[in-house]
This record gives structure tokens, C-alpha cells and sequence, in this order.
């Protein structure tokens, strides 16, 4: 018969043994949950094209970037920045860019123009929503965008999704964007200065709310924004796809407390993760996961983030989903 302090001795053994083997359980579990089983962290190298320097989209992807960092840290991640939408997905097309964040209008458009790699585009997630802003000095006797005839306007840089909907609000408001305006293909990086300096008398600009560089010149120079009212959006969807993924919203008053003196009316257009059918499925719901899992992270510095919700992301359209984006919404179906 073994002594007592033996017996105890081997009973504390058993125990810690016993408990190793539970943590290694809760351990094994907490592992597969965080990473799919039977499948490693994605590696090798990837390009997202973003936007223009002072844009949501670039601040989006430099923050994406280092969600991407912790979430596969055997995945490389470069950045480029871009002229916008259609820079963007023609990046995509050509090899240029393997992830890419596009309007569904500019979307529609590359796919009804039959431009190259159209059929190859593939949705991962439906992000936030683009609020176009037509900007003035506060002073302007521009009221909605028919009084831009005779004026020069900021219109957006040539390869950007903000030329589209400048260009189509136009024409919807009566005005030929070749011959009733001076237009200048100004992006959000030239544009506020251009006003400032009088060079320019509105500017149309594009993107979440609030746009960090539009909320920067309303605290420094005297500005408005002028309502987009639904009839325009009416006139758009006349026109049918790819018009028809426009619709009537509203700025809210906080949005630009400097220039506003209340909710202002305009036209919303949704943003999409967009890839192409050659990514690795992998690749794809890793990229996509991060996506959804770091919305709250991000959205605490680049506010549009806040709008990202697992409910709608998976609504690409007119974009097919891509597999591995399917895969992932799949995982998290309750």
C-alpha cells in the first residue's frame, strides 16, 4: 500500500494532466473557429487598387491593409492608389490589381460596354455607400445642378466613378457636360483648393460620410451643399441600367455641420469588393472574412466602414459572387 503523500502526489499529477488536456481542447476549439479546419493561412501576394490620396477608398485600404496583416500574416498586401472606379476595375482586367473597391454603377457600365475581363469580374462583398455631394461656396447663387450652365465644375478625374454620376446628373438636369459647362477633371485631391482660389465654382465629389477632405475645407472656407433632389433620380432610372443602382437619400445634418443647415437630399450608390473568377477561392473568403470581422475596427477612424453589415454584404449585384466569398457567407449562415 502506497504512503498517503504518494497517493496525493499521483492524484496531482492526474489533475494536471487532466486539465492540460482541457485546455488543449478549448484551445483546438478557439483554433477552428478562427481559422476554417483542415485549411492554412493563405500566402503569396496580392494588389488592391484603392483611390485617390485624401479618399475613403485609400484610407479603407490602408486600414484593410492591417487588418489583413493580423488576419493572414503569410499574405503580402500592396496598395495602389487610383483615379477611382474605372481605373480600378480596368486594373482588375488587365492583371494590375487582384482586389479592388468600385460603385455598382461604374460596375454595370464596364460590364454593358463589354470593356475587357467584363465577364471575369466577380463580387465578395457589398461595403458601404457612396453619397454624391455637389459643392459650393456657401455664398452661390448655384442652387441645384441646372444652374451649373455657364460655370466651371469640378467633374472628377477621367478614370473615376464620380465623371459617371457628374456627367449623368447633368444631362438629367437638362445641361450638355461638353457644352453648358466649363469642366475640369478634378479629382478630391484638387478640387477644395480649386474652389477656394475661385478657379472653380463647384465641384462634384463622391464617397462616404463624411468625406475627410470635404469636412476639412467646410471648417476652413465658407461652403454649401446643394440638394440632389429625387426628380433627378427619377430622370436616372429613365434612362434604365446601369442608372438603376442609383437611389434618393438624404445626408444627414451632422454629416457636414458647416455646410448644411439641415438634412440635404441627394443620390446614393453602393460600393462593392470586386475581384476577378482567377483569384484562389482561398484567398477569397480569407480576404472576404477580414473584410466583415474588422468593420467595426476600421470604422472607428474611416466612418463609411460603419455601414459594412454581414446581412446585406453578400447583395454583389450585378456582380456574380465569387466561391470563396460564397464560402465564407456559407460559414457564418446561422
Amino acid at each position: 500500500m502506497l504512503p498517503a503523500p504518494a497517493v496525493l502526489s499521483r492524484l496531482g499529477r492526474r489533475r494536471a494532466l487532466q486539465g492540460a488536456a482541457a485546455a488543449l481542447v478549448v484551445l483546438g476549439l478557439l483554433l477552428w473557429w478562427l481559422l476554417p479546419f483542415g485549411q492554412s493561412s493563405p500566402s503569396g501576394k496580392l494588389t488592391l487598387s484603392t483611390g485617390s490620396h485624401s479618399g475613403v477608398y485609400q484610407r479603407y485600404g490602408v486600414l484593410l491593409k492591417d487588418a489583413l496583416a493580423r488576419d493572414m500574416p503569410d499574405l503580402e498586401i500592396d496598395l495602389r492608389t487610383s483615379e477611382g472606379s474605372q481605373q480600378n476595375l480596368a486594373r482588375l482586367a488587365s492583371g494590375e490589381a487582384d482586389f479592388t473597391i468600385a460603385t455598382a454603377d461604374a460596375v454595370a457600365t464596364y460590364k454593358r460596354q463589354r470593356l475587357p475581363g467584363a465577364d471575369q469580374l466577380r463580387g465578395c462583398a457589398r461595403l458601404y455607400d457612396d453619397y454624391v455631394q455637389l459643392v459650393v461656396p456657401k455664398d452661390s447663387p448655384v442652387r441645384s445642378v441646372s444652374d451649373l450652365r455657364g460655370r466651371a465644375v469640378g467633374v472628377g478625374q477621367d478614370g473615376s466613378g464620380i465623371r459617371l454620376v457628374a456627367d449623368r446628373l447633368m444631362k438629367a438636369a437638362g445641361l450638355d457636360p461638353e457644352q453648358d459647362i466649363t469642366a475640369f477633371p478634378s479629382g478630391i485631391n484638387a478640387a477644395p483648393g480649386q474652389l477656394e482660389k475661385g478657379t472653380i465654382d463647384a465641384f462634384f465629389w463622391s464617397g462616404g460620410l463624411p468625406t475627410g477632405t470635404v469636412q476639412k475645407l467646410s471648417e476652413r472656407f465658407p461652403v454649401r451643399l446643394v440638394a440632389l433632389g429625387p426628380e433627378l433620380v427619377a430622370k436616372l432610372h429613365a434612362s434604365g441600367d446601369p442608372t438603376s443602382y442609383y437611389r434618393s437619400a438624404v445626408m444627414p445634418a451632422d454629416a457636414y455641420p458647416r455646410a448644411q443647415g439641415g438634412p440635404v437630399g441627394t443620390v446614393a450608390v453602393a460600393n462593392l469588393l470586386v475581384t476577378t473568377d482567377s483569384m484562389s477561392a482561398a484567398q477569397t473568403e480569407g480576404f472576404t472574412r477580414t473584410v466583415i470581422r474588422s468593420r467595426d475596427r476600421i470604422g472607428n477612424t474611416v466612418h463609411p466602414a460603419q455601414r459594412v453589415d454581414l446581412r446585406t454584404a453578400v447583395y454583389t449585384d450585378p456582380l456574380p459572387l465569387h466561391e470563396g466569398a460564397r464560402r465564407y457567407y456559407r460559414s457564418v449562415k446561422p
